[in-house]
């Protein structure tokens, strides 16, 4: 198989998770859209900021330190045990430290930040359900950057059918409200992280190395800034929402946010495939590898915007279709997150990380976090919710535009720019159409012919740049092809 054909089989498979944990959510969202509130779906989004945050400081940038380090002891069995085995143990004792706090002070810290003391146990639980959820990432990057790509599959969509089908018995069933969500989370991630547990240990015998250990640290704790920084980046809107607007205005958005979030996902699935040919290119080609660099990256930059370009044409079918007209509002906030998370393809590339830079990325995130915080206080107070979308889109827009600068400027990657510019252009010019047709209360049956005409736009760019090809196509049907022979050597054995 060749090097191509293994990569576009690895997009398939990481596409699976991907759609399993964005597909169950939207099956089950109207049921939960008809029990839970919109305050309810507030308060979680509240108790997930602080969750997300802790979360993120019990990792202290480890994780960034991990995936760049694990390239260097790729061919190594011990020393990718210890690097393994002694971040495990590091963020293991933040976490302890950190949740015995949050138990002992929960009433305190939920009235500071949801408004209620009574919404401390939600507080607890949610922080242990993101946290274990976040240390799976340590085992699932391990099959990633090995491109085993059916194991990392297998144990994704493992955790999102036992989150469903607990949360559908907790909410649908039992009744126990919005912490039922939080409770389904955290035994998943539980159950997953035994289950990796226990097959790492068989397979890679526990080891520990100090100079390892400190080499990773070294790595990360100059992100630490990023942590907070990041959380106010990506949840300082919620919050704010809460506090110049209402709680209800925090679950519609939260809503908006988690629908848009298949951007996002589609997005990681189609970053897990180029990821580690993007750090081998940069290892052994160093400087001058950043034209082959930008080159292989442009059909996934197209993929990737072919994902939030469908989920900002079609947010509004799915919203109307899946929940009541109390949730109607994250229509617009679904296509205006779409074109933001589209915007931060370039900031995921790993040019500063490789440059081992590292504090950059945290001085890069405080300007992110100033232009985040000038744009939200006056949008949401003028706006609501659907300000607080467009202040993150705006920000977004600027500081990725920084960001991109700066990664250029230490490890150049020759873009095709003429051809980015032209897929990028065609997702915002669709998405802000369909904003303005909606606003002018233009008739669907119209719309529906624009966003078709956008879909048709976009496949002949894909096309013209050479991403869908005869030859490309071909690959595809014998990756396909592939996976249906396998299927029936399974079947007849």
């Amino acid at each position: 198989m060749s090097n191509k054909e293994l990569q576009i089989k690895n997009g398939f498979i990481y596409l699976l998770p991907m759609i399993v944990s964005n597909l169950l959510p939207f099956m089950a969202l109207p049921v939960f859209t008809r029990i839970l509130t919109s305050e309810d779906y507030g308060v979680l989004a509240l108790a997930q900021i602080y969750a997300i945050l802790l979360s993120g400081l019990a990792n202290l940038g480890m994780t960034v330190a991990y995936d760049r380090n694990f390239f260097q002891f790729r061919d190594k069995h011990q020393e990718t045990a210890q690097l393994l085995y002694s971040t495990l143990l590091f963020v293991m004792i933040n976490f302890l430290i950190l949740s015995t706090l949050t138990y002992f002070f929960r009433g305190m810290l939920s009235k500071f930040i949801i408004g209620s003391s009574e919404k401390g146990n939600i507080l607890f639980w949610a922080l242990c359900a993101q946290f274990f959820q976040s240390i799976n990432y340590y085992y699932l990057a391990y099959f990633k950057n090995s491109e085993i790509a059916d194991r990392y599959s297998f144990y994704t969509i493992l955790f999102s059918l036992i989150d469903i089908f607990i949360a559908l018995f907790l909410i649908a069933y039992l009744r126990i409200g919005v912490i039922g969500l939080v409770y389904a989370q955290f035994c998943s991630a539980i159950i997953v992280f035994c289950v990796l547990s226990y097959k790492f240990i068989n397979k890679l015998p526990p080891s520990l190395n100090k100079t390892i250990f400190y080499d990773s640290l070294k790595i990360a704790y100059p992100l630490t800034p990023r942590i907070f920084l990041g959380v106010i980046n990506t949840q300082f809107d919620k919050y704010m929402i809460g506090l110049l607007a209402s709680i209800g205005g925090v679950g519609i958005y939260s809503i908006g946010q988690k629908i848009s979030d298949a951007t996002w996902s589609l997005m990681n699935t189609i970053h897990n495939v180029y990821y580690p040919q993007v750090y081998k290119k940069m290892f052994s080609l160093g400087e001058k590898g950043g034209e082959e660099v930008g080159r292989y990256l442009t059909p996934f930059f197209y993929a990737s915007f072919a994902g939030a370009l469908m989920v900002a044409l079609f947010s509004e079918e799915v919203i109307i279709l899946m929940t009541p007209e109390l949730y109607h509002g994250a229509i617009d906030i679904v296509i205006i997150l779409s074109m933001s998370y589209g915007c931060l393809f370039f900031g995921m590339q790993p040019q500063l990380v490789f440059a081992k830079r590292t504090h950059i990325i945290s001085i890069l995130f405080v300007s992110r976090i100033i232009v985040t915080v000038a744009f939200n206080i006056p949008f949401i107070l003028k706006w609501g919710a659907i300000g607080a979308a467009w202040a993150t889109f705006l920000a977004g827009l600027i500081s990725g535009a920084i960001s991109f600068i700066v990664g250029q400027h230490y490890y150049e990657v020759k873009w095709e720019y003429r051809r980015v510019a032209a897929i990028f252009l065609t997702l915002l010019g669709s998405s802000l159409l369909m904003i303005v047709l909606r606003d002018a209360m233009i008739t669907y049956p119209f719309r529906l012919a624009v966003k078709m005409i956008s879909l048709s736009l976009y496949a002949y760019i894909g096309v013209k740049i050479r991403v869908i090809t005869s030859e490309n196509w071909a690959l595809v049907k014998n990756v396909l092809g592939g996976f249906s022979s396998r299927k029936e050597k399974y079947r007849g054995a």
